[in-house]
Order: structure tokens, then sequence, then C-alpha cells
């Protein structure tokens, strides 16, 4: 039997979604299997390297998200920084589905994958960290100043993340969605 086919954004969002709601060692290969769209077999000759391979992907393909819905967003020449701030609230609004997604970064950080998937985890944390800093420093923060609000808004929205999963409602996710706008916006 031929392996199937399966587009590559179908995969890693399928993959991602379980690693989002089981977390690394809740996920099983037969569950990460079925949301792939993929055989069993064909999952294990896509990632060879099994769940870290699975996990690696995954945070890289959110790292490059990142990159280009954060980080290039932020730090985009001739935009004013209240619209870059903007743009980058409407992808992460969009990203984390209104509040109803847990953050994969989050969820795979609460246990042994860290060990395994820590590097990459903290390069997606700088690079988001990397591009708040460069927008407060833009709208006239202090380095110091810009960093300390980039990790606030970290902060807001991964605790915001969390409260949302745990209460059942992204009212949380919204507000702090809200007072990430008002971090940068109202110095």
């Amino acid at each position: 039997m031929r392996p199937q086919k399966i587009d590559d954004a179908r995969l890693i969002e399928g993959l991602m979604s379980v690693l989002q709601s089981k977390g690394f060692e809740g996920a099983s290969l037969n569950d990460l299997a079925k949301a792939s769209g993929l055989q069993k077999a064909s999952l294990y000759h896509r990632f060879p390297g099994g769940k870290n391979e699975i996990a690696i992907t995954v945070l890289l393909f959110i790292h490059e998200w990142i990159r280009e819905n954060i980080y290039l967003v932020l730090t985009e020449k001739g935009v004013a920084p209240a619209t870059k701030l903007q743009r980058a609230i409407q992808h992460i609004r969009q990203v984390y589905h209104n509040g109803e997604k847990t953050c994969i970064l989050n969820a795979l950080s609460l246990d042994s994958g860290l060990v395994v998937l820590g590097d990459e985890i903290s390069k997606a944390m700088h690079l988001w960290l990397d591009a708040f800093t460069v927008l407060g420093v833009e709208m006239g923060l202090s380095t110091a100043q810009a960093k300390a609000k980039a990790r606030q808004s970290l902060i807001q929205v991964q605790g915001s993340l969390v409260l949302a999963k745990g209460l059942g409602d992204p009212t949380q996710f919204h507000k702090a969605l809200t007072d990430l706008k008002q971090l940068f916006i109202n110095e």
C-alpha cells in the first residue's frame, strides 16, 4: 500500500493540536497519527525520530510563525508602531482562535518535554521578546524598559491562555490583548 499523501500545513496543524491539548508526555503516537491524517506507519516514515522529532518540527513551525507574524510585523520599517502592534495582536488572536487554543510553547514546557525541547521553546520565546523589545525602543522606551514590557507581553498572553483554558472562558485572553496594546501605547 502506498503511503498517504497529506498537505504539510494540515499535517503540522493536526500534530500541533494534539500536542496543545495533551502535552508532550500525554500525546500518544496513535493520537498524533489520527490527528495528522496519516497511518501510524506513515507517521513513523515521515518522522523516524518519533515524538521528539514531531515536537521539534512543530516548534520549528511555531518559530517560523512567530518570525513572520510577530517579529517581521513589529520590526517593519516605515509603519507606525501602533499599526504594527495592532497587526501583531490580530495575528495572536488568529493563531489562538480567539483564546480557544492552548499555547503550544506552554503545553510543551509543562512536562519532561522541556528537557528535549527546551532549546527550541527558548528560541521561540526569545524571538517574541526581541520583537516586542524592538517595538518598545521604537516607541521611545529605553532598552531596559522595552525588555521589561516585552517580558510582560509574553506573560500576559501566555497567562491569559492558561486562564482561558482553565476557566473555559476566553474573556481573559481578550482582556490580555487589550492590555497588551495599552502596555505599549499608553506610555
